[in-house]
């Protein structure tokens, strides 16, 4: 699986993402995506969200910066500055786990 991806729509202003852990819950599987450029801003999506949505692309595309990171990123930190944020996890068969 492709570790690098571009989102087609911001993300809390941000478009380029790491997959960082795939895990099994029930019959389905997930993916924890991480920003490139701030680890606060992540998600989980099913494999069909990621590969057949037509909402991602494998790798990253190469954006001018004003459309890779937005004001609603701006507007997003300076909305989440009381440290609100969800803590990153990898399993240990991660290739991002340095442990």
């Amino acid at each position: 699986m492709e570790n690098f991806w571009t989102s087609n729509k911001t993300i809390n202003g941000l478009r380029h993402f790491v997959l960082v852990n795939k895990t099994k819950e029930k019959r389905n599987i997930t993916f924890l995506l991480v920003s490139v450029l701030d680890s606060e801003i992540n998600l989980k999506i099913t494999y069909e969200e990621l590969i057949n949505s037509g909402n991602w692309h494998k790798g990253w595309i190469n954006l001018p910066q004003l459309r890779s990171i937005t004001e609603e990123y701006v507007n997003y930190k300076s909305c989440n500055k009381l440290g609100d944020t969800n803590a990153v996890f990898v399993n240990e068969d991660s290739a991002f786990n340095i442990s």
